[in-house]
């Protein structure tokens, strides 16, 4: 087996291009897993299929000869599924990665990274607010994590990492901040509530994924560069996205958002739709300290990346494009 060979499942995404980026600097061959269309790169090997489609045996096969696999594919949160919510998020995030983790341990791979959400961080320092059984969503990230552990074994190390608000740009497809490009340039006022939330730059995810192949790291790692108030990040990002300074953010009552969200839910419920997060009661969630310790990724996966000059160049590339 070559010990510098890496499949990267979903690396023509945004997250996983930076991921494959890394790892081919790092001297690994890395071969690609999508089911979208891709340009070709003779940089890597690319494969098309369906990480929902594929049993057991065909993840083997795609594995054979790799020593390592991330994950970087799955529904995220920004999706409202057809009520019951919990089986789509279950059919995405974790029955692929439970038979991806057997076929790796089946054939003999020493390292399994799974991208995933800081709101299972969030979930194990809060448990009084009993997240997993609220939000369909973080349910299937948590139980994404077991499953993987489970079908791994004590063999394949399993590093889950734990990704808050990502910056930075793809090239060739906007960025996910773009759409609120407009506004945070105009001049119309900017509100923010309370509270506020880890972010990181996505190279800074992508050395956290290639030190976790590297180091054959196993547990939870919330990935972080900076912790930031939601008013400090409005201001950041208004600034990065070219409002003229100074720029002013004014306070919103956690109580407007919080009748916002449940609105929303109110038309999914009549709509018959389900969030990943239950709109009826992210509010409070939202509007509290997201906050991961961001000395976990340096001092235990060797990230490097994300100081504040940094994370504001990667804001700023979010509205680049």
């Amino acid at each position: 087996m070559d010990a510098r060979r890496a499949l990267v499942v979903g690396g023509t995404g945004f997250i996983g291009r930076y991921v494959v980026a890394e790892l081919l600097q790092r001297g690994y061959r890395v071969s690609v897993l999508s089911r979208r269309c891709f340009v070709e790169d003779a940089t890597h090997e690319l494969v098309r299929g369906d990480t929902e489609q594929l049993d057991e045996d065909g993840w083997a096969e795609l594995l054979a000869g790799h020593d390592a696999v991330v994950f970087a594919a799955g529904r995220d949160d920004r999706t409202v599924p057809p009520a019951p919510a919990a089986p789509y998020f279950h059919q995405g995030n974790v029955a692929p990665v439970e038979r991806l983790a057997a076929a790796a341990r089946r054939m003999g791979c020493r390292s399994l990274v799974v991208l995933g959400s800081y709101f299972t961080a969030i979930d194990r320092q809060r448990p009084q607010l009993a997240l997993a059984n609220r939000h369909p969503y973080i349910r299937s990230r948590v139980e994404q994590a077991a499953a993987a552990r489970r079908a791994a074994g004590p063999e394949l190390p399993v590093a889950v990492l734990e990704i808050p608000f990502v910056f930075g740009a793809s090239p060739g497809r906007p960025s996910l901040w773009a759409p609120a490009g407009p506004l945070l340039r105009s001049r119309l006022p900017l509100f923010a509530p309370p509270g506020g939330t880890a972010v990181v730059p996505v190279r800074a995810v992508a050395q956290a994924a290639a030190g976790a192949v590297e180091r054959r790291a196993a547990g939870d790692y919330p990935v972080a560069a900076e912790n930031l108030g939601w008013a400090q990040l409005v201001e950041r990002m208004a600034l990065a996205a070219g409002r003229p300074g100074p720029v002013r953010v004014h306070s919103m009552p956690a109580s407007v958002l919080h009748a916002a969200m449940r609105g929303v839910g109110v038309k999914h419920r009549l709509r018959r739709l389900e969030p990943g997060l239950s709109a009826r009661l992210v509010g409070p969630l939202l509007t509290s300290d997201l906050f991961l310790d961001p000395s976990v990724c340096r001092d235990e996966l060797g990230v490097v990346a994300g100081g504040s000059d940094e994370l504001d160049e990667a804001i700023r590339d979010s509205f680049s494009t």
